[in-house]
């Protein structure tokens, strides 16, 4: 597992991951924030952004801020053909808006700047101290990680990854749909940071869900 970033989300799923037996590897922006990273979870190596690009794992998580995301993406796009890469970016700016209102999704602009990598948007609507439960899962409910991508071996990858973290993987649709993802982000943000609202109180149970009046 290649890990670009060394934030919150890079320690809480890399952790995880590297605790389910993962091979993690971390690049980061600054060397020394990479190697202290690596300690900290167990990771096999550590690096610049290119050499975690260029290690050789099943998928490589990009876990950096929105603003630098697709331009690294896309001086990485040699090492990054064909490979499975995971964009848990919100473009989520001040007022709890969404910066790409209007225009392409995030990780449709990941994925335009590295064409040939497979991206699929998974792991954006919880903070990263969900990620740090063992396993995530809330009255007896694991946690559902909704999933949006085009390629299908992509979207195995990533839902045997989900489903290490102890969470359950739902298939959310073509990445053109990460778009709603993203917004449901900056939605559930604004609501459970600016107005500390029980935001999970907004979709009533399943056996209501189809129901009219």
């Amino acid at each position: 597992m290649g890990i670009l970033g060394t934030g919150g989300m890079a320690d809480a799923l890399g952790a995880q991951w590297a605790r389910a037996g993962h091979e993690v590897f971390v690049g980061g922006r600054n060397a020394g924030r990479a190697a202290d990273l690596a300690h900290r979870i167990g990771a096999v190596g550590s690096g610049g952004l290119r050499e975690a690009a260029e290690h050789d794992t099943d998928a490589v998580l990009l876990a950096l801020p929105y603003p630098v995301a697709a331009e690294t993406v896309a001086a990485l796009e040699v090492p990054l053909r064909g490979r499975v890469v995971i964009d848990c970016t919100n473009p989520v700016g001040p007022g709890f808006a969404l910066l790409t209102a209007g225009g392409p999704s995030a990780a449709r602009r990941v994925a335009s700047a590295a064409p040939a990598a497979h991206v699929v948007k998974a792991f954006n609507l919880c903070h990263e101290d969900v990620w740090r439960l063992t396993p995530p899962a809330f009255d007896g409910r694991p946690l559902a990680v909704p999933l949006c991508g085009d390629d299908e071996h992509a979207l195995s990858v990533v839902r045997q990854l989900v489903r290490d973290l102890g969470c359950e993987p739902l298939n959310a649709g073509s990445l053109d749909r990460a778009a709603l993802l993203e917004a449901t982000a900056a939605l559930l943000i604004g609501l459970w940071v600016g107005e500390g609202a029980d935001a999970q109180a907004i979709a009533p149970p399943r056996e209501f869900a189809g129901r009219r009046t």
